[in-house]
């Protein structure tokens, strides 16, 4: 099974390079690696905020295992007469939850409350701004179109029983929502395996941190999925494969997929809408917002005079400063500061924001 575009379309990058050494999205692997945003993943929360716990799955856990996922799948209808490329499906799983803001969904959620529901912070459309303008110091970093339409449309909360690639191309700057579908197969699988890596992984913490026992999860999905990460992602991906090989679009079997939807609410009812969550999502919200509300007060004082913020006397804000300096050639048609802050705050680690409000509510040595 072919894609809908031409390659000539999938490889094009907003700036030409020469990819012939590496091959053009191995290229697009190493530029995400090695980028400050995919470094910074390792101290975001997946769905447990848990800093001294090295068991418990972070962000950069999470898009590793997308990433090998889809690269799985790729491998596994390959294998059966089609012709997806396994390192473009690798690229989007890491790329596509660059752009998420710390302390998972709240976070998302508590920005979206800042900036209003008509410039809603959407953290697909805001991996795509990472990869594209924000990293690098505002340069982007020139992927392909294919990895970067698959990771503004990855769309991790819709639970579709099947997909077919848009034939469309996007122009990628003017998405504004989450109804897209990715324009090709490798970039529907990684939306599928991005369901397939979390659901089985966040279960796994649920019982780590003693939310669920594993004889919670009702008999009729342990039967059919299995009870564990491993067994229900081998069920998964078996499935996908099995169910789309000979198919011109592809997702799971029938019963696959209401077994899938049953994990689903499972996981909802019992884990991401768990009481003992509203505690964290409530120090979230006290956190961002207190972060969020001081740093559009000093940017009122001092705009985008990096000197002012250098002589100020907390880390944060000299980080601050640091950051609008760095960025001032990205930022000069910017009149909005609410996108200014939010770029910054949704750029940082869980512990960068812990340490941030210290330094904000807990008073330093005097001498």
């Amino acid at each position: 099974m072919k894609n809908p575009l031409s390659e000539k379309i999938y490889i094009k990058r907003t700036r030409e390079m020469d990819s012939e050494m590496r091959g053009n999205y191995f290229r697009d692997q190493t530029a995400i690696i090695h980028s400050m945003p995919f470094r910074r993943l390792k101290h975001k929360t997946q769905v447990f905020f848990a800093p001294q716990n090295d068991h418990v799955c972070t962000r950069i856990e999470h898009v590793m295992h997308v990433a090998t996922i889809a690269s799985t799948l790729c491998k596994g209808l390959n294998r059966n007469g089609w012709e997806l490329d396994v390192e473009a499906a690798f690229a989007i799983g890491l790329g596509h939850d660059l752009g998420h803001a710390p302390f998972g969904h709240e976070g998302e959620f508590i920005l979206t409350e800042r900036l209003g529901k008509k410039n809603a912070f959407i953290h697909e459309i805001n991996s795509y701004r990472v990869v594209e303008y924000l990293a690098n110091n505002g340069k982007g970093l020139n992927l392909t179109y294919m990895v970067k339409d698959g990771i503004i449309s990855h769309n991790g909360e819709k639970f579709e029983q099947y997909l077919v690639p848009d034939s469309n191309k996007k122009d990628l700057d003017t998405v504004i929502n989450r109804r897209i579908t990715p324009s090709s197969f490798e970039g529907c699988i990684v939306r599928f395996s991005d369901k397939i890596a979390y659901l089985g992984r966040d279960i796994e913490d649920a019982i780590t941190a003693g939310f669920i026992k594993r004889s919670d999860i009702p008999l009729q999905i342990r039967k059919y999925l299995g009870e564990r990460n491993s067994d229900i992602i081998d069920t998964l991906v078996k499935d996908f494969v099995d169910n789309s090989k000979n198919q011109s679009k592809v997702g799971f079997s029938d019963d696959t997929y209401e077994h899938f939807r049953m994990l689903q609410k499972f996981n909802y009812s019992s884990i991401y809408l768990n009481e003992r969550l509203k505690s964290y999502k409530k120090q979230a919200r006290i956190i961002i917002n207190t972060l969020f509300d001081y740093f559009a007060e000093i940017y009122e004082k001092n705009g985008r005079e990096y000197e002012k913020y250098s002589q100020m006397g907390l880390k944060i804000e000299k980080s601050f400063g640091k950051y609008i300096e760095n960025m001032h050639e990205f930022y000069l048609d910017e009149k909005d500061a609410n996108v200014i802050i939010v770029d910054y705050i949704a750029g940082m680690t869980d512990l960068y924001m812990l340490d941030a409000i210290k330094q904000l509510t807990i008073p330093g040595p005097v001498f």
